[in-house]
């Protein structure tokens, strides 16, 4: 710590992108041509969204400001003091849906906000997104607002919102924005500002990609080359009747796992929303050049003597390897926002942020992650690449892996074992998460991931290793788009062996989903048995939280899989899911009265004696 005292008693605050009036004029600034709101405390570092796209347009030759976390219920002058940018306004809630960070899956006010000094909540109003494009609206109603993030990415089409049980409409729709930029939007925001530039109105930047926007219902958008027009049933339709929405899903969702996707229209009322396709995946060479910013790394000055901030301690001394993720989960939203096509960065690129890392002043020689939404994907992508182009399946690994994908993991497992050599990195590990999907592959694949995971256990492991089986239930894994129970039991011997050879005393800590749809109580209480039998004791578990644009939640809201058109049950009601959820946690004294009464109810006494009898 009295490193980083020293450090910032002689900081230049001109190292990080500006956050107040006096910040700008000590660059020389009288005027701004981009203001950037966010949900978040402003980190100066490439995991946080706001910073990357401050940094994307800095690089361009622009004046950019960030105010983070700016205060919406007094007199407003967060959102007034930097007056109007020359090119607009840019709006994010932060790093997380401002919804999901509020709340529980029992819809319960969260006291905690890990963006937010001191793990403060209450920084960021519900819905931030639409809040703060309300107000900027309503205080320089001439000036473009320009919406983008995970907030805005997952709700630019009709969409159910669990928070308040309804169907919502496009976020256009509610926060009046002028544009929205969806997934990743260094490359679309760079676009942007080029027609800007060149004093194209806002109203009229209509064709590029990985954009959405509103239009009269009687107006027709400008052509995009080679894209067909696929229009939804309207918001008023789908309100009527829920299969409409969940058959849109599928159509959105196919669109969104496209290498070349098209457009898409949904008319609400007087008005229709106007999705643009989606860009292929980043190049090595464009990842570089966003990560090679220069970053702090750090939080902004104006946080040093206030309390840390959670979501920056979990990351400062990480590394991200990629983007994107082809696993196509039933309850996730990352290819809904990154892309299913991983988009990776140079190994050299990757090395030089580690030694950068190894530089920072609380640098203590551990690196806590090298990795992306899962560790294990780095440099994979399909062998012949063309027909990647004309795939749709929403997951490269289920049911069975893609013979096209590459999922060598020679690549990997040598970048680990160069990032373990650089002389003051004592422990380089690895936090994300693994898929171990491919253990049922072909030989030479399982193979050379058997390798790979023999380096992260003996090599990267901080004594616990988080893994995703989510479930045991066949039918729940199916619906889930997860592998079999038996290639996380394969997976846990394993681990098991590899601990034992090398004299390790390493856990694998698996993380489970309760009141998934298709889940019932009965798969609750086995799951509760088969983890029991392999010596777990749950700690990583949570209760399904529907959140926009996932299948799974499509199936909650609608009660049918869009894909099969078969009924699914999902526990809704607080009983259901409290009663499925209590099987995580047989093995402690205050459950056991409750499980033992359930599953006499459920007519499964028999699986009393498993969870209870003596081992």
């Amino acid at each position: 710590m009295g490193n980083m005292e020293q450090f910032f008693d002689k900081v230049d605050y001109k190292l990080w992108l500006p956050t107040t009036v006096k910040e700008a004029k000590l660059r020389g600034w009288e005027h701004l041509d981009v203001v950037l709101f966010t949900g978040d405390a402003y980190i100066d570092h490439p995991s946080f969204g706001a910073a990357v796209i401050g940094r994307v347009l800095e690089s361009i030759g622009l004046k950019v400001a960030i105010v983070p976390q700016p205060n919406w219920q007094d007199d407003l002058r967060d959102f007034k003091k930097f007056g109007t940018p020359r090119l607009f306004f840019g709006v994010t809630s932060g790093s997380m849906d401002s919804m999901v960070n509020h709340y529980t899956a029992n819809k319960r006010k969260r006291s905690d906000d890990a963006y937010t000094p001191g793990n403060r909540s209450g920084a960021r109003p519900d819905y931030a997104t639409t809040i703060y494009t309300n107000i900027l609206k309503a205080i320089f109603p001439d000036t473009p607002v320009i919406i983008g993030g995970i907030e805005a990415s997952l709700r630019r089409l009709a969409h159910y919102d669990y928070w308040s049980n309804t169907l919502k409409p496009s976020i256009l729709h509610e926060a009046k924005a002028d544009l929205l930029v969806y997934g990743m939007g260094e490359k679309p925001i760079k676009e942007i500002v080029q027609l800007l530039e060149q004093g194209v109105h806002i109203s009229k930047i209509q064709t590029i990609y990985q954009t959405a926007f509103r239009l009269s219902a009687n107006e027709e958008p400008q052509n995009i080359q080679n894209a067909k027009n696929i229009e939804l049933s309207s918001f008023n339709e789908c309100s009527k009747d829920k299969t409409k929405h969940a058959y849109n899903f599928k159509i959105i969702e196919e669109e969104s796992n496209k290498y070349i996707s098209n457009r898409i229209i949904q008319y609400n009322g007087n008005e229709k929303i106007v999705v643009n396709p989606s860009n292929p995946p980043l190049t090595e060479c464009e990842m570089d050049s966003i990560f090679d910013l220069p970053y702090t790394r750090l939080p902004h000055p104006k946080y040093h003597k206030k309390a840390p901030i959670p979501a920056y301690e979990m990351i400062r001394h990480s590394v991200n390897s990629h983007r994107g993720c082809f696993g196509g989960c039933s309850f996730c939203t990352i290819s809904a926002h990154q892309g299913k096509f991983v988009s990776s960065r140079s190994k050299e690129s990757i090395l030089n942020e580690l030694k950068k890392v190894t530089t920072m002043p609380d640098f203590k020689g551990y690196i806590s992650d090298i990795g992306g939404p899962s560790a294990n994907m780095w440099q994979m992508k399909g062998i012949v690449e063309d027909v990647c182009r004309t795939c749709k399946r929403s997951s490269c690994l289920f049911p069975k892996v893609c013979p096209n994908l590459n999922t060598d993991h020679t690549p990997i497992t040598e970048l680990y074992r160069e990032a373990r050599n650089i002389s003051v990195i004592k422990k380089a590990f690895v936090g994300s998460g693994i898929r171990y999907d491919y253990l049922d592959h072909q030989e030479e694949e399982r193979s050379n991931f058997t390798q790979y995971i023999t380096e992260i256990i003996k090599h990267h492991v901080s004594g616990r290793l988080k893994i995703a089986p989510e479930h045991t239930s066949p039918k729940v894994l199916r619906l889930m788009r997860k592998p079999g129970v038996e290639l996380f039991e394969k997976f846990s011997r394993i681990f098991n062996k590899v601990n034992n050879e090398s004299g390790l005393k390493q856990q694998l800590i698996p993380y489970f989903i309760s009141s998934h749809p298709d889940c019932s109580e009965e798969d609750m209480a086995e799951l509760a048995v088969k983890t029991k039998h392999m010596n777990f004791r749950l700690e990583q578990v949570q209760d399904f939280t529907p959140t926009p644009m996932t299948l799974a939640t499509v199936i909650y809201y609608s009660g049918i899989n869009p894909y099969t058109n078969e009924k699914v049950f999902t526990a809704k009601s607080q009983n259901e899911k409290l009663n499925q959820k209590q099987y995580f946690f047989w093995y402690k004294p205050e459950e056991r009265k409750s499980i033992k009464q359930r599953l006499t109810q459920i007519n499964r006494p028999d699986l009393i004696n498993e969870l209870f009898k003596k081992q």
